[in-house]
This record gives structure tokens, C-alpha cells and sequence, in this order.
């Protein structure tokens, strides 16, 4: 399957996770605020993807409200214009944006790195519906965009839907002790990204802690940009470099390119 390439600024610029958020008042995860803060600053983006119940992708990280939100309950049971109403934790009453929205404001100013949340939980099959939403919202999009997804049957969807887009795996090391909703054969297969080819990934972005594993670093040395999450300090920055082209980060602010 043909990988398209990722654009040369997902590997030169910095991408805040959940976009800029927490490094002033009322900017919280996949906000507008975190978004145009990460813009202001020159950083790329990272966004998740739910789906709501009219089909709508919207910009929220969790598949359940309660977090991040004063309502609880599932996200795929309210509607993209009660989600929209529903206002974020730590923020200044903005409600959940949809992807569109997103689309408008960043317009191709900066790196857009786009997960798409898997919708059972366990990696299923059964997609199609989110991946579905985000490419009909990225039609005529003109700007550096990926997308991406722990779940590769989201992925192989994407290049099917959108064969020119760039997409990727989100990847880790699976602990089934951590990753409890798997059984242990599925989390040695994604482990060791098995599906990588399958897919036509064009990138992987790796759990930081686990950056090093051998396949992470021959994907590398065979020329695969590899990204790697989540950055928390500039000592865990400069760690993890050596084993990365580039990091999501959050909780500081990364050096910029000179």
C-alpha cells in the first residue's frame, strides 16, 4: 500500500498535546483557547476525535464527559449542537468544538495532528463512523495535516477513505496491565506494530517511556519518521530525542527552531 509522505514540518516543529493548554487561566485540553495559545506561539497541534450521536467529529479527548466537563455520560450519546453547549472544565464557558471548527481556525497556520479515538475500547473492527466524519470535514483542508489512531483497522479505514492523507499509528508498549480492556495476544501484536505495512502507515508516535524498543528504532533507521508521547519536562525532551524525530509535549513549553 502506498505511503504518503509526512509533511517535513511534523518532524521540525514541536506539537503541543491536546494543543497549548494549562499555561494560563482558562485554557483547557482541546480548547479553542489551547488552539489559537499553540498557534500564537508557533507550535503544531495535537486533537482528539469523538464522535457524536448525529455524526459529527468533535474535539474532545475522552469517550465519556465526566472528566473534562460538569455533565457525565457517554459523548456519542449528546448531539454535536448539545456538546457544542456543554462548557469545559478550567475554561471560560466555550463549549466542545466540532473538528470543522477547528479546521476553520487553525486554516493550515500550523502542524495538525489528528487521533481518531477508538470507539470500543478494544480495537475492534468495527469502524468507520469517525473516520468517516473527519474526512468529509477535511475535504478542500489546505495545511499540514496527519491523522492517526492506536486502533489500525481506524487506520487501514483512513487510507481506504483518504488514500492521499497522511496517517500513522499511535503506538506503545501495551502493558496488559495498563491496557486491561486487550487480551495479552493483541497487546504483543500492537506492541511490536505488526500492522505497520498493512496499514500504509507513514509515521508511528511512541509512548515516551518506551521509545527505545528495538522495532520502534529499525522503523527508524529505515527512514520512518517516528513522533513520541506524551513530554512532561526538557529533561525527558532531551532523553527522548535521541530515539525521536519529534515530540508531542505539554506542561512546558518546548524549545522552537531556530
Amino acid at each position: 500500500m502506498a505511503r504518503p509522505d509526512l509533511p517535513q514540518a511534523f518532524v521540525t516543529t514541536p506539537i503541543s498535546h491536546r494543543a497549548l493548554h494549562g499555561q494560563k487561566a482558562n485554557c483547557p485540553e482541546n480548547s479553542r483557547a489551547a488552539i489559537r495559545a499553540a498557534m500564537d506561539a508557533g507550535y503544531g497541534i495535537e486533537i482528539d476525535l469523538q464522535l457524536a450521536a448525529d455524526g459529527r467529529a468533535m474535539v474532545f479527548h475522552d469517550d465519556v464527559l465526566d472528566r473534562l466537563t460538569a455533565q457525565t455520560g457517554p459523548v456519542r450519546n449528546r448531539s454535536a449542537a448539545e456538546l457544542g453547549a456543554i462548557a469545559l472544565r478550567n475554561g471560560d464557558g466555550e463549549g466542545i468544538p466540532t473538528f470543522a471548527e477547528v479546521l476553520e481556525t487553525v486554516a493550515g497556520r500550523v502542524p495538525l495532528l489528528v487521533e481518531i479515538k477508538d470507539q470500543d475500547g478494544a480495537m475492534g473492527a468495527d469502524v468507520g463512523a469517525l473516520e468517516r466524519a473527519a474526512i468529509a470535514d477535511l475535504a478542500g483542508y489546505d495545511g499540514p495535516v496527519a491523522l492517526m489512531s492506536f486502533n489500525p483497522h481506524s487506520v487501514a479505514e483512513l487510507a481506504r477513505l483518504a488514500p492521499d492523507l497522511p496517517r500513522g499509528l499511535t503506538t506503545s508498549a501495551y502493558d496488559p496491565a495498563v491496557w486491561t480492556a486487550l487480551d495479552a495476544p493483541l497487546c504483543d501484536r500492537l506492541r511490536e506494530i505488526a500492522d505497520f505495512d498493512r496499514v500504509g502507515a507513514s509515521f508511528i508516535s511512541h509512548e515516551a517511556g518506551d521509545v527505545a524498543r528495538p522495532r520502534v528504532q529499525a522503523l527508524r533507521q529505515a527512514g520512518v519518521p517516528i513522533l513520541s508521547w506524551t513530554i512532561r519536562s526538557p529533561a525527558q525532551e532531551a532523553e527522548v530525542r535521541r530515539h525521536a524525530d519529534n515530540i508531542t509535549f505539554e506542561g512546558y513549553l518546548s524549545p522552537l527552531p531556530g
